[in-house]
């Protein structure tokens, strides 16, 4: 079932949203872009029946080209608001408590590779390749490119790609952890719809709990993390402390049969 057309598609897939930024040639993002990315990633938030996204982008070039400088030339500031998700309407969007699955269809530059920073897991193509050129552009990577990639990296390799734009190619990614699995380009969205069904197995309070969790102890050491998760600061794990799926998922082992989830 599609629900947005237009530059950003999304189309519901089971329990699963997918999510298609389509802007000929290079699927570069605008202020307006950004709101419409924001509002598919909203509908994940608030749909109870969808479990995880899927983003990629149309074609088999570009994944996203970053900021849209045309729009920039015609006058849209590097300060434009982009609305309550940020830049590509993920980037400052924290709190979905679902997962996003990046499938990175081709060239992820600028704020098209802190796009795929911002997602949870990622799928990219063989072909693919990631860079941060801003430097060279006179600007710096300020839509969490500064900020995920140090923590993503050996400080040596972020500092290096930070400061000179050298791209990664999708193998080089997949070394330093940078994305889940790199596949043939023909079967980059089977491989994403693969990992969003292994995602949608599990507890869907479990898995905002954990996302929960690594968001506020990102970080942290180790005594601290403990502190902040029994702290009563993480909502979504206390939350599924006391659910019923945390019962029936002990219950399901027992008895050795597939657990019935039910988000509560």
């Amino acid at each position: 079932m599609t629900i947005f057309n237009g530059p950003v598609r999304a189309r519901v897939e089971g329990q699963t949203l997918l999510v298609t930024l389509d802007r000929p040639k290079a699927n570069a993002i605008d202020a307006a872009t950004s709101r419409a990315l924001y509002d598919a990633f909203d509908r994940l938030r608030q749909d109870p029946e969808l479990r995880v996204a899927i983003l990629t982008g149309a074609g088999n070039r570009f994944f996203c080209a970053g900021w849209d400088l045309k729009a920039a030339a015609a006058g849209e500031g590097a300060d434009a608001d982009h609305g309550p998700g940020g830049f590509a309407g993920l980037t400052e969007f924290v709190d979905i408590g679902k997962p996003v699955i990046a499938a990175v269809n081709g060239l992820a530059f600028g704020g098209g590779f802190e796009l795929a920073l911002a997602a949870d897991l990622v799928v990219a193509a063989e072909h693919a390749e990631f860079a941060l050129p801003e430097v060279t552009l006179g600007i710096v990577p300020d839509a969490g490119g500064l900020l995920r990639l140090p923590a993503r990296l050996p400080r040596a390799i972020a500092v290096e790609l930070l400061l000179t734009g050298r791209r990664l190619t999708a193998a080089d990614a997949a070394r330093w952890g940078l994305v889940n699995r790199v596949v043939p380009a023909a079967g980059l969205i089977a491989a994403a719809r693969e990992l969003a069904g292994a995602v949608c197995t599990a507890a869907p309070l479990a898995v905002a709990a954990a996302l929960e969790i690594l968001r506020e102890t990102e970080g942290a050491g180790v005594r601290a993390g403990y502190a902040i998760q029994g702290g009563g600061g993480v909502p979504a794990y206390r939350a599924m402390l006391a659910s019923a799926d945390a019962a029936e998922g002990a219950r399901a082992f027992a008895e050795r049969r597939r657990p019935v989830w039910q988000g509560r």
